[in-house]
């Protein structure tokens, strides 16, 4: 077993003993997700960007998750119902997520946002031109674009939820990651994802075609599409949610639909 830290290793060894351990995609009552290594060829090449994440469903919800870098020495962590945290060395006590207060974090548009994208796997002529076709429109200029503060690839689906959830970033979409990428995001890399991002006031939705009203369906955990957005300030004129739901359209509307490789 990795050795984390010595408080994170006995909390694993726990998780361990009372849960049947699985790493495939069928549900039990309890099911947990495993990532081993999130952000592989980062790994491969010692680029610091890599992660372990853990998740666990209870009756299909993603109620628990767990994200670690350990080149960074940053834990994520998040429990439904009981706000998310990221530990890191520099400060004694867990700091809870966002970092910065939702209160202070509006949201008016793309233009000005930190959108954190990611190539995929699948490198074929025509979804590589859809994904290039998308970046353009989110980082050009009107009328051709929105222009986007900027676009980062960090390479780690559970990263970059974290991220999302942290307010270091403010949108993250990613098409063709597996469930196991994101569970700690409700929280990690398919279920780790959304519990930290959730708990920390995140929204997150699926494909184009789904219903964007923050409800994490199963079709969205299983649809490997993913489009997390940050906690959002509330204005006169709209609640957090109505804001993170215009923000959702608007993505949609300038990006590309790109299909699915098996």
């Amino acid at each position: 077993m990795l050795r984390i830290r010595g408080d994170i290793h006995i909390s694993i060894f726990i998780y361990l003993k009372f849960f049947f351990f699985r790493c495939d995609n069928s549900y039990a009552k309890y099911n947990n997700k495993t990532n081993n290594i999130d952000g592989t060829t980062n790994f491969v090449h010692g680029f610091p960007n890599a992660c372990i994440s853990l998740g666990l469903i209870d009756q299909r919800v993603p109620v628990l998750g767990v994200i670690y870098n350990p080149f960074l020495d940053h834990l994520y962590t998040g429990v439904r119902g009981g706000g998310s945290y990221l530990h890191t060395r520099l400060h004694p006590e867990p700091q809870r997520l966002p970092l910065a207060p939702v209160a202070a974090r509006p949201l008016p548009s793309l233009a000005g946002a930190l959108i954190a994208v990611e190539w995929g796997s699948d490198r074929g002529p025509d979804a590589i031109r859809r994904k290039a076709n998308s970046f353009s429109r989110l980082a050009g200029a009107p009328p051709h674009g929105v222009m986007a503060h900027t676009l980062r690839s960090v390479g780690s689906a559970a990263l970059n939820f974290g991220l999302v959830a942290q307010g270091a970033a403010d949108l993250y979409w990613f098409i063709g990651c597996w469930p196991w990428d994101v569970c700690c995001f409700d929280i990690l890399g398919r279920y780790a994802g959304i519990v930290i991002l959730q708990e920390a006031g995140g929204f997150v939705t699926g494909s184009k075609d789904v219903l964007h009203d923050g409800i994490v369906t199963e079709a969205i955990l299983t649809g490997r599409r993913y489009l997390a957005i940050r906690g959002v300030a509330e204005t006169p004129e709209e609640s957090s949610i109505e804001a993170q739901k215009r923000i959702a359209r608007e993505f949609y509307d300038t990006v590309e639909d790109i299909p699915l490789d098996e």
